[in-house]
């Protein structure tokens, strides 16, 4: 029996048959509630492997998801076009190490979408992303962002650069609420409560998950937990 410690990719982890603990059931209400979602927990919780999971799923990627619960409870299988953000994995230490990785998840959607992008700044490329990605597959779009205060945590003791990163991520994700006609569904994770930071003040539609008891054990292992396992 494989256990997967430190694989946060999905299709890794059912790739290599390792061990799952099956929390599809629980994504699949979510989606078809539709909306944008909050999920707050500590570092090594699995917030990234969730994230990774969802992105699976709303790219209809049904082969990777047998035995699983959500198997016998979606129907459809759509292939979303899906805008993942992951601002883990990186010491933010100056101004330019945010703008540099928005760049690089910038571009890659620019490439897969053909855009010739006609701004430099992060919040506008990213509008005109989401809008190319609906034209261009005729579906909303997924946004999934993975530790949206990572670089605002690493300068708790900096506080210029913290309100730096403060101002271009208010606006980067202030993008959500106004291509919302765009946008199928959206989930946020993160270390730190959204009010905390102040920067989701434009996105009054957020629902934080973080403390809802249905929600307890949307990442990570409980006591009772369902199993899979690929051996």
């Amino acid at each position: 029996m494989l256990y997967p410690i430190g694989i946060q990719n999905f299709e890794k982890l059912r790739d290599g048959n390792y061990v799952y603990v099956d929390k599809t059931d629980q994504l699949y209400d979510i989606v078809c509630q539709g909306g944008y979602y909050f999920l707050s927990r500590p570092r090594r919780f699995g917030k990234s492997l969730l994230v990774s999971t969802l992105e699976a799923y709303l790219q209809g990627k049904k082969e990777l998801f047998k035995g699983l619960a959500i198997d016998s409870l979606e129907k459809d299988w759509v292939k979303y076009p899906v805008l993942h953000i992951d601002l883990s994995g990186k010491a933010y230490q100056t101004q330019e190490d945010l703008d540099v990785t928005l760049d690089q998840h910038l571009r890659k959607v620019e490439a897969e979408y053909g855009i010739q992008p006609k701004y430099t700044q992060p919040d506008a490329r990213f509008k005109d992303a989401i809008e190319a990605a609906y034209e261009k597959t005729g579906r909303q779009v997924v946004i999934l962002i993975d530790e949206y205060d990572k670089p605002l945590i690493d300068n708790l003791d900096r506080p210029d650069l913290q309100e730096y990163y403060r101002k271009t991520l208010q606006g980067f994700y202030g993008v959500l609420k106004a291509m919302d006609g765009y946008i199928k569904f959206g989930f946020l994770t993160g270390v730190t409560k959204i009010g905390k930071l102040s920067v989701f003040s434009s996105l009054n539609n957020l629902r934080d998950i973080s403390m809802l008891p249905q929600y307890a054990d949307i990442c990570g292992i409980s006591e009772n937990v369902r199993w899979i396992s690929f051996l």
